[in-house]
């Protein structure tokens, strides 16, 4: 297979569908596209019923160029990770994985212009995050939620407002930033440096503001984060959690017992913001974004030391903080339900907690003047009818005789 041919089937592949997220190639399938969050078979010219292990290892190869570092990395620990760009379509994030003898791909389809906060509708507190100048910024969710163009619009939101020099690690390199007010450096995993330790390490002999760190990883990587943090910089990244507290324990538990205790202090002084993210499907097509907000206070400093306890767990410290800007998972559902984008359903599917996530919906049907009862015909009895008395019969009775 030649590079022409391969940019030929991708770009079928992206024409497909409208919202293409992903490209995916998997043996015994049809060549399949991820759109809305639901997997669609692409009909291509000659048609391909069923891929081939031959064929799926022909564009592995193909993506990965000859490079000896992706072919070391695929044989040795079963993937690899690269980046592809057809020519004038778009980028990807490319994984290449083994799967019972055979290799399957991912492509990540990655955006060309880099969205800004307003365009995203971000809540304003992104705006706040922005101005930080010190601290750790996280954002989290499961893979393919959207975190890196949610920290895309907040590094680009950086770049507009601040003369100053930002420093990115990646793997790969997903959004390039144009040289606005800020300089740019962006780093990418494999090319520029080994490992996220190492970059981060280097990086804090670079002069940088804000530090970019692709994922925190391991150990290493979080422990040179926080020092970073420590250290007068802004360090922006992302892990795989689902929620505030998740995000903390996850953490720690990368950590010894007898060192929570220092990690517990060290991350209650370094954290500003935890942005947890969901990608729920909108009413009428498309995903919207659900978002957790935690920020620092008080009362989160003393939940990460001490931890949590009743009264005191980090959702219960989210919510009572709502008309500052921050939020639950519940409250963002409700939100959405109230502003008419997601249905009752997908609510009660992504939330956090059915019981409050239910009643709340039954307070904005009431507002809407919708039925919060599926069963219409209970209704309260009639004055007339409370009044009467009801005459009780006593049961009959039968003598018993020893």
């Amino acid at each position: 297979m030649q590079r022409n041919e391969l940019d030929y089937v991708l770009g079928t592949m992206l024409d497909s569908q409208k919202d293409v997220s992903d490209l995916n190639i998997t043996v015994d399938k049809p060549l399949q596209v991820e759109s809305s969050g639901q997997l669609v078979p692409v009909a291509i010219n000659p048609p391909v019923e069923k891929l081939t292990p031959f064929q799926s290892e022909m564009i592995a190869l193909n993506l990965m160029g000859g490079s000896r570092r992706l072919t070391d990395d695929l044989l040795r620990t079963g993937s690899c990770d690269a980046s592809y760009s057809p020519a004038g379509k778009a980028r990807f994030r490319v994984n290449i994985f083994s799967q019972r003898g055979n290799y399957s791909i991912v492509l990540r389809k990655l955006a060309t212009r880099i969205p800004t906060l307003a365009e995203m509708k971000l809540p304003e507190i992104f705006q706040q995050m922005a101005k930080e100048k010190t601290g750790l910024i996280l954002v989290t969710g499961a893979t393919g939620s959207g975190k890196s163009t949610t920290l895309a619009a907040l590094l680009n939101e950086i770049n507009e407002s601040k003369s100053i020099h930002v420093i990115t690690l990646e793997d790969p390199v997903e959004f390039v930033h144009p040289q606005k007010k800020a300089t740019f450096n962006q780093r990418e995993m494999g090319n520029d440096f080994d490992t996220f330790a190492s970059g981060l390490r280097a990086a804090l002999r670079q002069a940088p503001k804000v530090i970019l760190v692709g994922e925190m990883r391991d150990r290493q990587t979080v422990e040179i984060g926080l020092s970073a943090a420590e250290t007068g910089h802004l360090v922006v990244s992302t892990l795989h959690t689902i929620d505030a507290g998740q995000t903390i324990n996850r953490i720690l538990g990368m950590f010894e017992q007898e060192e929570q205790e220092q990690i517990r202090v060290r991350l209650a002084d370094t954290i500003r913001w935890i942005v947890s993210q969901r990608l729920a499907p909108k009413i009428g097509g498309g995903r919207v974004a659900l978002l957790e907000i935690m920020g620092s206070n008080l009362r989160t400093k003393d939940s990460i030391i001490m931890g949590e306890s009743e009264g005191k767990s980090f959702y219960e410290i989210i919510e009572a903080s709502y008309t500052f800007g921050w939020r639950t998972f519940d409250q963002a559902c409700l939100d959405a339900f109230d502003q008419g984008l997601i249905t009752e359903e997908t609510t009660l599917l992504y939330c956090s907690k059915r019981g409050p996530v239910t009643r709340g919906i039954d307070n904005i049907k009431k507002k809407r003047g919708e039925a919060t009862s599926n069963m219409p015909h209970l209704q309260m009895k009639k004055p007339e009818e409370a009044g009467k008395k009801v005459e009780v019969k006593p049961a009959p009775t039968t003598l018993k005789i020893k």
